[in-house]
């Protein structure tokens, strides 16, 4: 491990302030204490990212590496319908990483997690032959609001918020050098996504909702919330936002991307038909994008993509496998 004291590289890490100070003891014992508020639940989600695997050195600056894997938990707590409080920070580091990069891994997670007044509470360090960063994130949604998967329901309108397949444009990018300076925002959504907490808050408003993030792509998803809700799910193509950038980054492999590429962290999900009009006004309030995309039918677990032409297209899980590595 490259850090030449263990003990001093914490107390540099160390937030100087805690946002819930009230309802804290973090960072300087063997453990945390959290108290939680009467009325709401806690909301409790990990991630995990090993270099090689989620990203790599020449793909993803140390700063970016802590910024999303700190940006995959919130987004995890997001389609829960919950808002984020706590995080706490697991990291086994090879000896080719400076104390400089490592420092930079938690100023990213610090900089995302002012956004949303988060505090570090605790963690561990170890070292080890490959860099992996695990990250624990508490976070809490009122008694009776926590938005799942096997809510949808047969009518129910299909929705997707902003637009899908950017992060897979902006890997690609990375990976083949191409045309960087043009796409910055194809960069950024790879780089460091945007977890749609505050359109989850919305939809916990709403007395039914299914809701899933985007981290796999959108037909794997889907699959998901068809699969929890025992029913079949169609998707109109036509109507998949994918932006302006990808279609011009790579008009053939947009698609392709929306569906499979993942780790856009937008909401998609379904919602009673006769509360769509009340959603989409408030999202368009808060200047949020979102988009009707298909509908949920009776069925036993499965999802279909529709085209204009009439055609349908059973969606398989084809997003990243870890195990294949696929």
């Amino acid at each position: 491990m490259s850090i030449s004291d263990e003990f001093a590289f914490i107390k540099d890490i160390q937030p100087d302030r805690l946002f819930n100070a009230k309802k804290v003891v973090g960072i300087g014992d063997d453990a945390a204490i959290i108290e939680m508020e009467e009325g709401f639940e806690k909301v409790v989600c990990v991630d995990t990212m090993v270099e090689d695997v989620h990203f790599t050195r020449e793909t993803m600056k140390p700063f970016d590496i802590g910024y999303k894997a700190l940006a995959a938990n919130i987004s995890d707590v997001a389609a829960m319908g919950g808002y984020p409080l706590y995080y706490l920070v697991s990291i086994t580091i090879p000896k080719s990483w400076t104390q400089e990069e490592l420092k930079s891994i938690y100023d990213g997670m610090k900089s995302l997690g002012e956004q949303y007044e988060m505090d570090l509470i605790g963690g561990d360090t170890t070292s080890g032959k490959t860099m992996v960063l695990s990250v624990f994130v508490i976070g809490k949604v009122e008694n009776g609001k926590r938005l799942l998967r096997s809510n949808a329901r047969e009518g129910d309108v299909v929705f997707v918020s902003g637009t899908v397949g950017d992060a897979a444009g902006g890997l690609d990018i990375l990976l083949h050098n191409k045309n960087a300076d043009k796409f910055v925002t194809l960069l950024e959504s790879h780089q460091r996504p945007k977890p749609q907490v505050a359109l989850g808050r919305i939809l916990s408003k709403f007395e039914r909702v299914s809701l899933n993030d985007v981290s796999d792509g959108l037909a794997s998803e889907l699959l998901e919330i068809a699969e929890a809700s025992q029913v079949d799910i169609f998707i109109n193509k036509e109507t998949i936002p994918i932006s302006e950038d990808l279609q011009r980054y790579d008009a053939d492999n947009a698609l392709k991307w929306a569906l499979t590429g993942g780790e856009d962290f937008e909401l998609v999900g379904s919602i009673p038909e006769t509360d769509w009009a009340k959603l989409e006004e408030e999202c368009l309030t808060a200047g949020m994008k979102i988009t009707k995309i298909g509908t949920v039918a009776s069925g036993e677990g499965k999802a279909f993509l529709k085209s204009y032409d009439g055609t349908v297209q059973e969606l398989k899980k084809e997003g990243y496998n870890h195990f294949n590595r696929g």
